[in-house]
This record gives structure tokens, sequence and C-alpha cells, in this order.
């Protein structure tokens, strides 16, 4: 029988580590998995990824942060076209950044290896070119409703096999056509909340939908402040709501729990009232990453960082390392895979 060695545990930039000599066996009353396959396949890493936006200029940057941690974010690649609006789903190895615009509506889908970096290649196409959508995810689907071409406002909702490529599928309807909505996820179920129809600018409509189920959409609840622009995240439990124009540009922060119908409930306020918030969930089970923006004098870098389980105001995390809004944001530990 071999002997199972432990020099010491380290944090994850440690040299040394647990020491597996020859065939080792264990006797437990517990049990133990060990890791196995390339680190691109295990996933649940926690590392946050941000891609594109404009500050006005449209930009094709992607960068990374590690969500536990605090601190600036580094350069992780370059999307495969530059664009803004753009809204994210991911699992955890793979996030998507799907539609957007050029300054016409796109339906391009980028996908990268979180892990990794790089920068994105090309997934498939949303059925048809949109914006201003709103995206969140399961362990398996990556979702995107609603937003706009042009004039035409979109009830659409349609899906993609995020470990797969190729084009988006419909499978259902908002309450209501609108853009500038936010999203959020539980592995099971999907919502939206907030946008504007081109008419009633600051809707307070929570929308549900079972994720593997897909069809008629149906009304969750309110916001607790009607807006547009605004920005979703979520764990498994807990989507938030942050930002948004009412229509003057605002700090407020919502949660529901998503598993559950009702009105929203005040969580906090971000540290810049701001609208364009990176479009999608970077977060851990335990945080949320509210990531840039637009305010009434300019564009910022500012990363937001709030606890989901609690309450209160968000903090500082760091920067990106450039100034924009409305982009794309996803992690590998996002409420939509519940690990």
């Amino acid at each position: 029988m071999a002997d199972f060695n432990v020099n010491h545990i380290t944090g994850k930039q440690g040299q040394q580590g647990t020491v597996l000599a020859g065939v080792t066996t264990v006797s437990s009353t517990g049990s133990m998995r060990f890791p196995s396959g390339p680190t691109e396949q295990r996933g649940g890493r926690g590392r946050g990824v941000f891609g594109g936006g404009y500050n006005p200029t449209i930009n094709n940057v992607i960068n990374y942060v590690e969500i536990a941690s605090t601190g600036n974010a580094t350069d992780f690649g370059d999307l495969s076209l530059s664009r803004k609006f753009i809204a994210s789903s991911g699992d955890s190895t793979r996030g998507l950044f799907m539609g957007g615009e050029t300054p016409t509506a796109q339906s391009v889908i980028d996908y990268v290896t979180i892990s990794s970096g790089g920068g994105a290649n090309d997934f498939g196409d949303l059925s048809e070119a949109r914006d201003f959508g709103a995206a969140c995810n399961s362990n398996v689907r990556g979702i995107y409703g609603g937003g706009q071409n042009a004039a035409p406002l979109a009830t659409i909702v349609e899906f993609v096999i995020i470990q797969s490529t190729g084009n988006g599928t419909r499978f259902g309807d908002l309450t209501g056509a609108r853009y500038g909505l936010g999203a959020g996820s539980s592995p099971t179920r999907a919502v939206y909340g907030g946008g504007t129809d081109g008419t009633t600018d600051n809707q307070k409509t929570i929308d549900f939908m079972e994720i593997e189920t897909g069809g008629t959409v149906l009304n969750f609840g309110e916001l607790s402040v009607g807006r547009h622009y605004v920005s979703g995240i979520s764990n498994k439990t807990r989507a938030l709501f942050a930002g948004g124009v009412t229509p003057t540009t605002v700090n407020t922060i919502d949660f529901i729990t998503i598993a559950t119908t009702g009105n929203a409930s005040d969580f906090g306020d971000l540290t810049v009232a701001a609208r364009g918030i990176m479009m999608g969930s970077a977060t851990t089970e335990t945080r949320g990453l509210l990531s840039c923006g637009k305010h009434d004098s300019g564009y910022y870098n500012v990363i937001n960082y709030v606890t989901i389980a609690s309450t209160g105001n968000a903090s500082d995390f760091g920067d990106t390392t450039a100034l924009v809004s409305y982009g794309g944001a996803i992690s590998d530990t996002n409420g939509g895979i519940g690990e």
C-alpha cells in the first residue's frame, strides 16, 4: 500500500500541496472525489469575464477577474467583432457573448473558454439580429430574451446548447415586447425584469419561465422602481436587478427569490448611479459583480461587488482596463449552473 503524503495545503498560487505517491487507498466513513481531466473541463473556478461595450467608441476588449478576490481586471483577449449592447450566458467552462450592435444590430454569438485566455471564437447566430436583449442560462442552455432590431421590438426568447455550436432556437415569448431589461436564473428558472417597450420607458414587470420546457413566459411580480437599461445578476437562489434609468440614472439594487413569485425588495445601492452595467451574471454562490456602466457625467470602469445572500450597499472591487458600458459579463460559477 502506498503512502498518502501531505506536504502542506496552499492557495492557488502555491508551489506545493497534496502528493499522491503510487497506488493510494483511503479508508473513510465519508467520501472523497478527486478532480480529473484538463483544467478547462473542470469548471467552477469563480472567474468573471467581461467583454465589449462602448465609451462611445465600440470595442472588442475582454477582461477577467477572480471573483473571490478584489483588484483590477486583466486582459483576456478580444471578441470576434467589436460591439455594444451585448448580453451573456455560460456554464462552468464556456461563456457566450450574444447579439449586440456595431452600430447595426447583430446576430453573432461568440464563445470563450473561461479558464483560459486568448479571445473569442464564433459559436453561431441568434435567430435574428438583436441588441439590448438580456441573457441567462441553466448548466446546459444559454437563453436570450427580448431586445430590438431597429424599430421592431422583440418578445422572442430563444436558447442554444452552450457546449455545442450553432444557431438559436425560439422556445417562448416574454409577456410583452421590450428591450433594455435585465435577467438572472437558477438552474431551472429564468427571470427577466424591467425594460422599455418604446412607449412606456420605466417598466416594472418581472417575468419568469422554466428553462427546460420553455413556452409561455408568466408574470412574476414587479421591480421596486420601474426602469430600463437595468442589469441582472444571480446565484441559484436570488436574482438582483441593478441600476437603470427612471428617467434619471439610479443606483438602486432590487432582489427577488427566484423559486417564488412576488414583487422585488430593496437590496441596497451601487457605489455610483449607473445604467448599462455589463449584462450577465459574473457571480459565485456568495458574491456578485456589477461592472462598469454609464452615469450622467460619462462612462466609468468601476467593478462593484455585493454579497448576494445579504442586503446592503455595493463595495468597490477594482477597475476594468477600459471605460465602457453596455457590454457582456459571465462567470463559470453563475446561478444558472447551481454549483
